[in-house]
């Protein structure tokens, strides 16, 4: 985010127009697509709202709404195996780069970037994945954060993203506007 409203503007302008965020974008959108089709009832899935962006306390977030009519018959079960980890988490191909992911973190993520909803009775259900979520453990808070990486990502800017990420959950934690790595 930017230091003034101006400055703020125009990096949020600068987002959609960055051809690597929206690749990075179209990537994950037709990546849930690709979930959402083996799931759903065929050719009702579809995107809306494609590349709006949303505002947060620390960062700007391009988003895309995908949809589709389930099929009849599927249990929960299949439901969830189809879309967790979400792609957006995972990258694509989703089964190499969880094997990627696995191979490089050196400690297991936890419920970071798993997920935490409801379920009920009926059609109700109501998922997310855990990003920007901090853990109390006894007298000691946890969270993670991180950027998603791809062929033209510059480590730089990447390693920039994780740290605005983080910043806002030190600030809910501590109160302090900035992070001691600043």
């Amino acid at each position: 985010r930017g230091a003034d409203s101006c400055e703020d503007t125009r990096l949020s302008e600068e987002l959609l127009l960055n051809q690597k965020e929206r690749a990075e974008h179209l990537m994950l959108v037709d990546l849930e697509r690709n979930d959402l089709g083996r799931l759903c009832e065929s050719g009702t899935v579809h995107v809306s709202d494609f590349m709006f962006r949303e505002e947060y306390s620390h960062v700007h977030h391009i988003v895309s709404n995908v949809a589709g009519n389930l099929r009849q018959n599927l249990s929960l079960l299949e439901i969830l195996q189809a879309v967790f980890p979400g792609g957006t988490i995972t990258g694509c191909p989703k089964i190499r780069c969880m094997e990627i992911i696995d191979e490089l973190e050196p400690d297991p993520r936890g419920p970071y970037c798993g997920s935490l909803g409801y379920i009920g009775y009926g059609p109700y259900l109501d998922l997310n994945i855990l990003i920007r979520t901090i853990l109390l453990d006894g007298g000691t808070a946890w969270f993670h954060a991180g950027a998603g990486i791809v062929a033209d990502s510059i480590p730089e800017q990447e390693y920039e993203e994780t740290l605005n990420k983080a910043a806002a959950m030190l600030l809910a934690l501590t109160g302090k506007a900035s992070a001691p790595w600043t």
